[in-house]
């Protein structure tokens, strides 16, 4: 079974590269995702937290196809009379 043992995002390409115990290489082409999954400036900005703070996360976000749930649920607004 492989290991993901390391997990980089490169600004110059703007993609996330995977590296694998059993050498494999993964390259996420984060534009692409960004353009495919963020519906407007809020999304886009997670994407890039997640890019730069847990390149980890949001590579397996990606690779699971659960990029669009976590988008939903962190960027939900929520009703009027709950802010505070």
């Amino acid at each position: 079974m492989r290991r993901l043992i390391c997990c980089e995002y490169h600004e110059d390409s703007e993609s996330a590269e995977l590296r694998y115990t059993d050498g494999t290489l993964v390259d996420i082409d984060c534009l692409g995702v960004e353009d495919e999954v963020a519906r407007n400036s809020a999304e886009r900005s997670e994407l890039t937290w997640l890019l730069h703070h847990d390149p980890v996360g949001y590579a397996d976000l990606v690779l699971n196809g659960c990029i669009r749930y976590y988008l939903d649920k962190v960027t939900a607004c929520r009703p009027k009379d709950e802010r505070q």
